[in-house]
């Protein structure tokens, strides 16, 4: 069984210019990650927008990314719906498709109980061979993924792990503390990455690393090979990209980053719209001023 760890790019979905999947930079960012050192690839996350994103698109970035990747790290692919129903028959699909990790988001506008939570997360890891990272996201989702509740989860043999977003490091600290060691917790807000490493979590899955891979990379290596100091420089790098990706509405920032370094990877879909040029203007001179090259 797989064990999520490491720096997994959060990636954005490419999209051309008709609004279509954009195989060629899908593969072209794939190598790019991977000629960084990633531990593994994400993608149909928040800022790949799996919401915006039919199953049989899914299904297709799926099988482009698994081909692309050929086996040389990890492809994890995001399978959550509102549905118990919905999320067992994606999950299905994009195991068929070639993903190695599910990862599902908890269920979103229905504000389900712990109990409920539990039998919806046991039914979709039931309904599969393929590991399982639970995904935490409260602001984007309206529910909370309480410790208890994973602590009960990572009991079940193919749930292998949390990705947490909820921006709360006590929070982090109790998914730590309240599984086993070898259960993986991840960062999933890129400034807690260097912290979560040194209380004992497993990694990051990290929407920057779509920006500055190796630096992101840097900053798990660094740490595992005892070089904290290094570590701490490539977390407080990160920083500016973080930055970055506040503008517009998710992911229109990351999407106009991408573009400027020379990744085409499109608009965002309706009803999310491209950032303003006076926003266009600013990430260009921040990128300018932080020394990111275009095309690297």
């Amino acid at each position: 069984m797989i064990k999520p760890q490491g720096v997994i790019p959060a990636m954005v979905t490419p999209f051309d210019d008709d609004g279509r999947l954009h195989e060629k930079i899908v593969r072209q960012m794939i190598r790019r990650l991977l000629q960084a050192g990633v531990h593994g690839i994400f993608v149909l996350g928040t800022n790949g927008e799996f919401f915006a994103m039919s199953d049989d698109e899914k299904v297709e970035l799926v099988r482009i990314a698994a081909d692309e990747i050929a086996g040389k790290v990890p492809l994890y692919a995001g399978s959550g719906a509102v549905t118990t129903a919905e999320t067992v028959s994606l999950s299905r699909k994009l195991e068929e498709a070639g993903a190695d990790v599910l990862s599902i988001i908890t269920p979103y506008f229905v504000p389900v109980n712990p109990s409920e939570i539990y039998e919806h997360f046991a039914a979709a890891a039931g309904s599969t061979d393929l590991p399982v990272v639970l995904y935490n996201i409260p602001a984007r989702t309206g529910v909370m993924l309480e410790a208890g509740t994973v602590a009960s989860l990572s009991q079940i043999p193919n749930i292998v792990g949390v990705k947490d977003s909820s921006g709360n490091f006590e929070h982090m600290l109790q998914l730590i503390q309240q599984t086993d060691h070898d259960f993986s917790v991840l960062a999933g807000t890129d400034s807690f990455i260097l912290s979560v490493l040194m209380a004992g979590g497993s990694g990051a899955i990290a929407a920057s690393a779509n920006i500055a891979p190796e630096k992101v990379v840097s900053v798990y290596n660094d740490w595992l090979a005892g070089r904290t100091a290094e570590a701490a420089k490539a977390q407080a790098d990160i920083a500016v990209v973080r930055k970055l990706m506040q503008f517009g509405t998710i992911p229109a920032g990351l999407k106009e980053v991408m573009n400027q370094l020379g990744v085409e990877v499109g608009s965002p879909r309706l009803p999310v719209q491209p950032v303003s040029e006076a926003v266009r203007n600013t990430i260009a001179q921040v990128l300018s001023e932080a020394g990111f090259v275009k095309g690297r």
